[in-house]
């Protein structure tokens, strides 16, 4: 039976863009990225699906007969990236070239030339395959019609749709009619969410069936706006409907497949500079050689493919044990990686562990799976006690090299099962980020889809999704075996491979001399947490709720009646059209826009803004902090234990989640509160160490200035300087005010702002704020000049680096779009200082977690923030590490300025600060 195989063009162009690294390009510094990826989505196409007949169809330029129905349909969509839009003619050059029938038809949308193609071939008996990821299409999923999702590989049948949805193919045009669709600007009715919707159509069985059996529900909201939008829902529901009747202009015959055109392929991927992919659709063996520039380029996107099965080895028995130990032992390299119950490393227990010493083969070694229930028995496998007994030897061996993907947490894991693994030579994730630190965060199954052209199997299909999830220990054998093997030698693969490409460019030490040494300091500071001072937050939570009602009664009195102070909506009518504020705007959904900015413009002009203000910020405190910190306080270990995320920003500066304590605001007296509840134990105190004014004297130490850089040899006030400079008066005239202006005007520079933006934070006109610039250029000339050269060196390799070699790309520097062009041009100037200074730290607390350790082993560093480290010592020897810690941070790097660090300590964190 033929096998019909419809390609959604936009809906896979589109995904290709994002997917692919954008600084991929031409020699010519054209984008590349979204034809690659497209290419890639077609070869698998063809190869792994092979069709009889295809179609690729592409939506129209213009409007759509939807567009004349409802003029807002689509209308919130921003334009088109530039980078993008010029790569379509590629991307319809390349879909001839393949000889594969491209199909666009004025005023429908690709989505109708699918649905009308896929209903002809299932009145003939075919098989239909649609190729996409939009619901929309869902609609025409039947026995002979299926969608696939060949980026994430997930067939979609009946059943599946359902799972997804809660509603089967028939119903999906009248759940997108309740719920909307914000994607398309699909109305929908207000409140209606998907699951609300399925909910509905249970019980009442259609939207018709939904709208005639309102005013029956018994919740008001949800009555009243089925009753109130029941026409926008009818509108919805044509909006959302597939044209059956598309005049295609083709008959299901004419899709038949034919063999590409090479020549043409040739010429094209010759020009685009697809290196490997001009060898492999080259009719002769002579095709034209890539320059050595075009083949680095490509050499570095293009997957190295190795589709060779695996060898799975189960280890469950003496006779398996005893071969993974001759294994193990001979191995130059060892991979691993831990199976578990938790991702909390002090609540996960191991379930299994995985290793790889070559590529194509990897060994489970099961110690904690159980049986699915009672009635079953349990999986055969060794005892853990056993397993790590054995195992110890090895894994606490340093001669014995280890490798793994993210592999601070299997050390924390194995910490708790009472092995301190040793002998960690490499790290496929802090590769992966080192080698290209703009694709984050660097998880293993796209890194694996990235330089491997492997797909991982996903941790969902192995657990399940929502209330059909289990925990990893009642896994299958079966399923748990090719899922825990592939980590092992998938890493395997992966450090081989980055390591070998981070070399060629002279770049492996930045892998091996800071963020692998970096990510032991990390896992001790996990492992080891802060204490907190629930008493103390539970004081601040009733404070924050005590005011925030005081201010609810201020904000009702100011405003002259009662509503809603949390919603928008309620307070955008208030300020706007009740009290008539001019100056607001309106989003596109036609509500008045309440945003911070909004509020901090009209704060001046009338008491509400400003108070709601106040309360956002103490409901944020209260909320993220005063009441969620408590609960994250470990049963066992009575801290709280964040995770330093190291290869997730783009400037190379450390983040941390669950919880982020990054972010805890100081500027307000109540965020600096926020620092109180965090204390030391019992005889201990905390010693903060805060680098002084670091990107500054990064400005002094890049520009060479000679101004900027003695009046930091002098140790004097930097914006005391700036504020004499810039107004022409001695540093002992400056005034209060002078100096406020001159450090704005000192970050400002730093971060690239606009005359605009700092006449707008000084309170000045822009010529005001035009002439402060210039003059301070005029005082400082070669931070200009570095500013420029740093430009334009951007300009040619699309990427800057900091002082000791982490790139930021800044693909859209070259952009035709001058507002995307305007960012990357702040993002260049920004980032080596932003990421130098990430820098300095990391490498101070490489040195520190060394120094402690053989110096101080009681002393750890506990916390580190912004530039910022905090250490937990003895009070006994708190002089001693404070000490310890100034030599050590100011000794980082050397600048052609001075490093200076402040220390201050205390029984927490805010006495500790107040440096």
């Amino acid at each position: 039976m033929p096998h019909l195989v419809l390609i959604d063009g936009p809906n896979y162009v589109f995904r290709a863009f994002h997917a692919v690294r954008h600084n991929l390009t031409n020699s010519k510094g054209e984008p590349t990225n979204a034809v690659f990826g497209y290419v890639q989505m077609l070869r698998s196409i063809l190869k792994d699906l092979g069709p009889t007949h295809v179609a690729v169809a592409f939506d129209p330029k213009g409007g759509t007969f939807r567009n004349e129905m409802y003029k807002e349909y689509k209308a919130h969509r921003p334009p088109m990236p530039e980078e993008l839009a010029s790569q379509w003619p590629w991307v319809h050059d390349v879909t001839d070239a393949f000889k594969l029938n491209r199909i666009c038809i004025q005023n429908y949308e690709a989505d109708d030339v699918i649905a009308t193609l896929a209903k002809q071939a299932e009145t003939r008996g075919w098989d239909v395959t649609i190729v996409s990821t939009d619901k929309d299409l869902m609609q025409l999923v039947s026995d002979k019609v299926w969608m696939l999702d060949t980026m994430k590989r997930v067939e979609y049948g009946a059943d599946e749709v359902k799972e997804k949805w809660g509603v089967g193919p028939d119903r999906i045009q009248d759940l997108l009619a309740l719920a909307g669709d914000s994607a398309d600007n699909i109305p929908g009715i207000p409140g209606i969410g998907p699951k609300t919707a399925v909910q509905l159509l249970e019980a009442y069985g259609d939207l018709e069936g939904v709208l005639t059996h309102a005013p029956e529900i018994k919740q008001n909201k949800r009555r009243e706006n089925l009753i109130e939008f029941a026409e926008d829902a009818r509108l919805s529901y044509r909006l959302v409907a597939l044209d059956y009747e598309t005049p295609v202009g083709v008959e299901l015959d004419d899709l038949e497949v034919d063999g590409p055109d090479r020549e043409r392929l040739n010429e094209l991927f010759t020009r685009l500079e697809f290196r490997r992919l001009i060898a492999e659709f080259s009719d002769d063996e002579q095709a034209p050689a890539a320059t050595a520039p075009q083949a680095a380029a490509v050499e570095e996107a293009r997957p190295e493919v190795d589709n060779s099965p695996r060898e799975d080895r189960l280890v469950n028995d003496e006779a398996s044990l005893t071969a993974l130990l001759e294994a193990l032992n001979s191995a130059k390299l060892i991979a691993m990686d831990t199976e578990t119950t938790s991702l909390a490393t002090h609540d996960a227990e191991l379930v299994g562990l995985s290793f790889a010493v070559r590529a194509g083969e990897a060994w489970y070694l099961p110690v904690g799976h159980r049986a699915a229930d009672l009635l079953e028995p349990a999986p055969v496998q060794l005892s853990l006690d056993l397993a790590l007994k054995t195992l110890r030897p090895i894994l606490e061996d340093a001669s014995k090299a280890k490798c793994g993907h993210n592999l601070k947490y299997d050390a924390q894991v194995l910490r708790r099962a009472g092995i301190e693994l040793a002998g960690i030579k490499a790290d496929s994730m802090l590769l992966a980020y080192c080698l290209y630190p703009a694709k984050y965060p660097p998880k293993m199954d796209s890194v694996a889809e990235d330089y491997l052209g492997h797909t991982c199997i996903s941790y969902a299909d192995v657990v399940g999704k929502g209330a059909k999830q289990v925990c990893f220990d009642q896994v299958p054998l079966a399923t748990a075996i090719p899922y825990a093997c592939e980590d092992a030698e998938i890493a395997f693969r992966l450090t081989g491979l980055l390591r070998e490409r981070l070399e060629k460019e002279s770049r492996l030490n930045r892998h091996d001399e800071i963020e692998l040494p970096l990510s032991f300091a990390l896992a001790d500071m996990e492992w080891r947490g802060t204490r907190i001072d629930a008493v103390k937050l539970a004081e601040l939570s009733t404070r924050f709720g005590d005011r925030i009602n005081e201010l609810q009664t201020e904000i009702h009195a100011a405003a002259g009646e009662e509503f809603n102070i949390q919603s928008p909506k309620q307070l955008g009518e208030l300020l706007f059209d009740k009290l008539g504020i001019a100056g607001g705007k309106k989003t596109k959904s036609g509500q008045w826009a309440t945003g911070q900015e909004v509020l901090e413009g009209l704060a001046d002009e009338h008491e509400v803004p400003r108070l709601i203000l106040e309360v956002r910020q103490l409901s944020k405190l209260k909320s993220t902090y005063s009441d969620a910190l408590p609960k994250l306080i470990h049963r066992d270990t009575g801290r709280v234990h964040t995770s330093f995320n190291q290869a997730i920003t783009t400037t190379g500066r450390l983040s941390s989640s669950d919880p982020n304590l990054q972010n805890i605001p100081i500027r307000s007296s109540e965020g600096r509160e926020i620092r109180k509840a965090f204390i030391a134990e019992a005889g201990n105190v905390l010693i903060a160490a805060d680098y002084s004014q670091i990107e500054l004297r990064l400005m002094a130490h890049y520009s060479e200035d000679v101004a900027l850089c003695q009046a930091f040899e002098n140790g004097e006030d930097i914006h005391a300087a700036t504020a004499a400079a810039v107004n022409g008066v001695d540093l002992d005239e400056v005034t209060g005010e002078m100096r406020r202006r001159a450090k704005v005007i000192n970050f400002g520079i730093l971060y690239g702002m606009s005359a605009f933006g700092l006449a707008k934070q000084l309170g000045i006109s822009r010529s005001e704020s035009q002439a402060f610039i210039e003059t301070y250029f005029e005082r400082y000339p070669t931070v200009r000049a570095f500013m420029d050269n740093t430009l334009e060196r951007a300009r040619e390799l699309g990427y800057v680096e900091t002082l000791l070699g982490h790139r930021v790309y800044v693909p859209e520097i070259t952009s035709k779009n001058g507002m995307r062009r305007a960012y990357a041009e702040r993002t260049a100037i920004n980032a080596p200082l932003q990421g130098s200074a990430a820098d300095i730290i990391k490498v101070a607390m490489i040195h520190l977690h060394r120094r402690l350790h053989e110096e101080l082993p009681q002393a750890t560093i506990t916390l580190q923030v912004h530039d910022e480290l905090i250490v937990e010592a003895p009070a006994a020897q708190a002089e001693k590490a404070a000490i310890i810690m100034k030599e050590t941070m100011e000794s980082a790097v050397q600048l052609h300025v001075p490093l200076i660090v402040d220390i201050g300590m205390g029984s927490n964190w805010f006495d500790a600060h107040q440096l």
